[in-house]
């Protein structure tokens, strides 16, 4: 097959919903031809092949953060999109359209099935539904909710990658909409593993870790305020990703007196996040939101037990206490009581560790592409 993929955000710009769009197309492109429609982060357009995926970056000269979008980029890439998007389609014969997000690229994805006449399957990935730290989420506008519903009925199949997300397409859109649940993958890791030494971190410190980008919806600030509340004098909180609120949590953090306490790492390569993960002792996440929680596979996988709160699509690999500590949103409490008790019975917390790397086995990315090529195959003519 010939699959075109359309996503507003593909590595290095943006965060997972990206991430996970990579890591399919790339799985998929073992067996297909693949290409990505996605938005370039400067003045200047990029048509290249990484890692068996064609990338065609069409121009957003308005995006000013690598890790977060804006609405003039987001507006952008809808009008440039579908622009390129059907010079691509008068120059190639696709067999089927992926579009990732309901917003912003669902209106490209959109106008080209109907431009093509082709299948177009839109993924949706949770907080382009329903994001709690947002004003502008969906989910709470009646105009852009229509548009959503009318984008997610317009479609020829809704994938979705959690039943949390399952559960808000028909609790705020549609709930006659039929939709597929294809979970999340992950790469099965590949990285030179370090020493704590050669990452120039203390063996005898207690490391928490916690991914992701430095936005409002990762609740940052709730857990700064969590590892100050702890007087273990040898927690070592690494915070892995930046963002727009990098500067607005460092002046927390010396607020807070725990300078000694924590560690921005910024931006890492996979490599790198890998090598801090395995690391670690335990993964934490205070964030408000998760449409599926692929940095809780990742952080599984490296053997860490997870301390984080149950509102969204994490619910469907997390349990209480089999896979650490999953919390009802901002028990900030019982998160304190899960971290001492995993700190305080460390075989217990190693042992879990275990158990969570056997589990992430579950989760690698050739499933996850084997169902999407199942369903793309149902909708292509033979």
């Amino acid at each position: 097959m010939k699959i075109l993929f359309c996503n507003y955000e593909y590595p290095p710009l943006g965060g997972g919903g990206g991430v996970i769009n990579a890591m399919l197309a790339e799985e998929l492109s073992k067996r297909h031809e693949v290409t990505v429609l996605t938005s370039s982060g400067s003045s200047s357009l990029e048509d290249y092949v990484v890692n068996g995926v064609r990338v065609v970056r069409v121009p957003v000269y308005v995006r000013t953060e690598q890790a977060a979008a804006n609405f003039p980029s987001m507006a952008a890439y809808m009008i440039n999109g579908v622009r390129y998007g059907k010079g691509l389609m008068d120059k190639e014969q696709f067999d089927v359209i992926n579009t990732h997000f309901a917003l912003p690229t669902g209106p490209v994805g959109n106008a080209l099935a109907k431009y093509s006449g082709l299948p177009n399957v839109l993924s949706v990935h949770g907080g382009d539904l329903y994001d709690p730290s947002k004003f502008t989420s969906p989910h709470r506008h009646w105009l852009l909710r229509t548009w959503v519903k009318s984008l997610l009925r317009k479609s020829s199949a809704i994938v979705c990658q959690s039943n949390d997300t399952v559960e808000n397409v028909g609790r705020y859109y549609d709930r006659l909409l039929e939709t597929e649940l294809i979970p999340h993958g992950i790469h099965r890791p590949q990285y030179a593993e370090k020493t704590r030494e050669e990452l120039k971190l203390n063996n005898d410190d207690i490391i928490l870790s916690t991914v992701g980008r430095l936005v409002s919806r990762k609740g940052l600030n709730r857990l700064l305020e969590i590892v100050s509340r702890i007087s273990e004098p040898k927690l070592k909180l690494l915070i892995i990703g930046n963002g727009p609120l990098e500067q607005e949590l460092r002046e927390q953090v010396s607020q807070l007196g725990i300078i000694d306490k924590v560690v921005f790492c910024g931006f890492v390569d996979e490599d790198r996040k890998y090598q801090l993960l395995k690391v670690s002792d335990i993964y934490v996440s205070t964030s408000q939101h998760e449409g599926f929680g692929l940095v809780f596979l990742e952080a599984m996988s490296t053997g860490l037990p997870i301390v984080c709160y149950d509102h969204g699509g994490q619910k469907d690999f997390l349990a209480h206490n089999e896979t650490g500590g999953l919390l009802p949103l901002n028990d900030e409490a019982g998160f304190e009581r899960s971290l001492a008790d995993l700190l305080s019975d460390r075989v217990r917390c190693k042992n879990i560790g275990m158990q969570n790397e056997q589990k992430a086995e579950d989760y690698y990315i050739d499933s996850c592409g084997a169902d999407y090529e199942t369903l793309f195959r149902s909708l292509v003519p033979e």
